[in-house]
């Protein structure tokens, strides 16, 4: 899916390797996490498969800069999977598996636990009036407004989930304070 990640953020312009990075952390990590070298890696596939295609710009007192641009078979790829019935997603959470088994954990080791965990899992830290200036950004940097609008559906999206994540921390950490005042131990 990463490729098809970096199509679409093609999809809105031509963007070198570092902006495909810079955009993809500002949009897409939330739901999607990408190191550098995994995006540069899927690059060259793409440009392998002919979906993409890099122009060398030269610059002055700065090394050349490779610009990046999507094929009108890129487009298709990108179509294609669009367009594809989504399978259903198997969530694969790695802070539901580490709760489930938190009982191996004393309650006060636990206490902590839920109460950082909001600030590790949640990506969009953003506040809502930071959110709407840089989807406003994006609406303004890409040919089509409509766009945009998908990509803050995505960033609402992770400020939900964030809001989820909170109030669900702050749950058991409530629940785990009664358990502890009534003084049951682990």
């Amino acid at each position: 899916m990463l490729k098809h990640g970096i199509l679409g953020l093609l999809g809105y312009g031509d963007m070198t390797g570092y902006e495909i990075k810079n955009v993809f952390e500002d949009s897409l990590s939330h739901f999607w996490q990408a190191q550098t070298s995994q995006i540069y890696r899927e690059l060259q596939a793409l440009e392998k498969n002919g979906w993409i295609t890099s122009t060398r710009v030269p610059q002055d007192g700065k090394p050349d800069k490779n610009v990046i641009s999507i094929t009108d078979g890129g487009r298709e790829e990108l179509k294609k999977w669009l367009d594809e019935e989504t399978e259903s997603s198997m969530i694969r959470n790695p802070m539901l598996m580490k709760t489930f088994f938190r009982g191996e954990c004393s309650i006060d080791e636990n206490i902590e636990y839920f109460k950082h965990l909001p600030e590790q899992e949640c990506r969009v830290k953003s506040d809502r009036a930071e959110i709407e200036k840089m989807s406003e950004e994006y609406k303004n940097s890409v040919d089509d407004p409509l766009k945009a609008l998908y990509w803050k559906f995505t960033i609402d999206f992770g400020v939900m989930y964030g809001k989820m994540v909170r109030e669900w921390s702050e749950n058991c950490v409530k629940e785990l304070e009664k358990i502890k005042k009534r003084g049951l131990k682990k």
